[in-house]
């Protein structure tokens, strides 16, 4: 069973005002490999930012080094906190670790997906609540009645957030009984359960066909619309980057060269040429790549 489709918005103009994220010089290195190379990126509130760039680019180095799975050589990451009673509150995540990233409100999904395969769509979706609940080993080993109503609140809250990317019918299915298009969905709908401010995407249209893509680049847009989500975002199809960005930024080799709006992006000789090869135009789908630096 897929999902029906879901109508698509009008775009959204990018709104250069509050910065949600901003990288500084933001530097790995592999040894002597410069997989991230002194990038400068703001994102701000409420828009869609899309990082590009070839195969090998360092476009999961970045993602990666935002969420906290491996630390940046040098440089700053500014989160710019918003939900505190005294407004927006800058503050420094260089380098914590992805539960720290987590609770303050930034959430991914990855390009290969990782969902616990056995356990149930439900289930899948509580464990991404987990940073946001307050039960104890003591709690889970006796159950008082606090316990108790704490696991039927975040129940009640999974089917919600099931529903809300209508998966709400597969609540107790095995999460690898699926189709693969529901299982992306799925996995998005385990990063929501974190409540997050920030969804960075992997690549969520990876392995689609045309009709599964169209479907999530829909999707992608209303959680921006609906939700008021703001979403950094990995993809290699440009029909979705064009159709769903707010704004573009390009890397190659590690290094941004270019940065603007789908039609600036679009039309910048140093894109095409890096990105395609000198004798292409960018507006078509792009080769699809399996992994990246």
């Amino acid at each position: 069973m897929t999902a029906p489709a879901i109508n698509l918005p009008t775009p959204t103009t990018f709104d250069k005002g509050e910065p949600l994220l901003e990288a500084r010089q933001f530097t790995r290195r592999f040894g002597g490999l410069v997989a991230v190379n002194g990038v400068d990126l703001v994102l701000t509130k409420g828009s869609i930012l899309s990082v590009i760039g070839p195969n090998g680019a360092g476009k999961t180095t970045f993602f990666n080094m935002v969420t906290g799975l491996i630390k940046p050589s040098s440089g700053q990451l500014i989160f710019h906190r918003q939900d505190l009673p005294t407004g927006p509150l800058p503050i420094n995540i260089t380098g914590k670790p992805p539960h720290f990233v987590t609770a303050i409100g930034i959430a991914r999904t990855f390009q290969n997906i990782r969902l616990f395969a056995n356990m149930t769509a439900l289930e899948n979706v509580l464990v991404g609540m987990h940073s946001k609940l307050g039960g104890t080993v003591v709690g889970a080993l006796f159950r008082p009645p606090w316990t108790q109503r704490e696991e039927l609140k975040a129940a009640e809250r999974a089917q919600e957030i099931l529903d809300t990317v209508n998966l709400g019918w597969a609540a107790g299915y095995a999460a690898k009984s699926l189709p693969y298009g529901d299982q992306r969905r799925l996995e998005i709908a385990r990063a929501l359960a974190s409540n997050p401010t920030l969804l960075l995407l992997d690549e969520p249209t990876a392995g689609m066909n045309p009709q599964e893509t169209a479907t999530m680049q829909r999707f992608v847009k209303q959680l921006q619309v609906d939700r008021g989500l703001t979403i950094l975002l990995i993809e290699h199809d440009m029909k979705v980057v064009m159709g769903i960005s707010d704004h573009i930024v390009v890397l190659d080799y590690g290094t941004k060269i270019a940065e603007g709006s789908p039609a600036e992006v679009r039309a910048n000789p140093r894109v095409i040429e890096a990105y395609l090869g000198k004798s292409a135009q960018i507006g078509g789908e792009a080769p699809r790549d399996e992994g990246d630096a």
